[in-house]
């Protein structure tokens, strides 16, 4: 009984005959999903990047605000240092920053967010707002943590 070995390349084998040509193309599937992924993330940690100052915030039941474009922040730390964005002043120095906050295209001044520690004085936190109405700000929001339980 007898084999016959047939190729389907007509007998030429891999070596004699044609050769593959290398594939010239590049597959993007893997660097788009890589990139989503990227995205994903960068989009979930911008918002954290935003409050830069670690302060424990005190707990409201009250709905979120939407963030603005232009708006500056204000952190007051448990030990009395103001920040203007995430710079620590000096004490007194806040007048002058305030001062030198542009105003927007359309003259107005910015929405101001004051971020104050829960166990601050309710009085320092007044002194801030009042520097704050004394500059001209008058749309300034409170931040709070969010508090998921039920009073009582």
């Amino acid at each position: 009984m007898a084999m016959g070995l047939h190729s389907s390349d007509g007998g030429r084998g891999r070596r004699g005959g044609r050769s593959r040509a290398p594939m010239a193309e590049i597959n993007v599937t893997p660097l788009v999903d890589v990139m989503l992924v990227l995205l994903i993330i960068f989009m979930v940690t911008a918002p954290l990047l935003k409050a830069a100052v670690p302060i424990e915030l005190p707990e409201s039941r009250a709905k979120a605000m939407s963030e603005e474009a232009d708006q500056l922040t204000i952190s007051v730390r448990r030990d009395g240092t103001i920040f203007f964005e995430t710079s620590p002043l000096a004490p007194g120095e806040l007048p002058e920053r305030l001062a030198s906050v542009r105003r927007g295209p359309d003259g107005k001044l910015p929405l101001v967010t004051l971020r104050a520690d829960k166990a601050l004085d309710y009085g320092r936190v007044m002194d801030v707002m009042g520097e704050l109405n004394r500059a001209g700000f008058t749309s300034i929001s409170l931040v709070t943590d969010v508090s998921g339980g039920s009073g009582s």
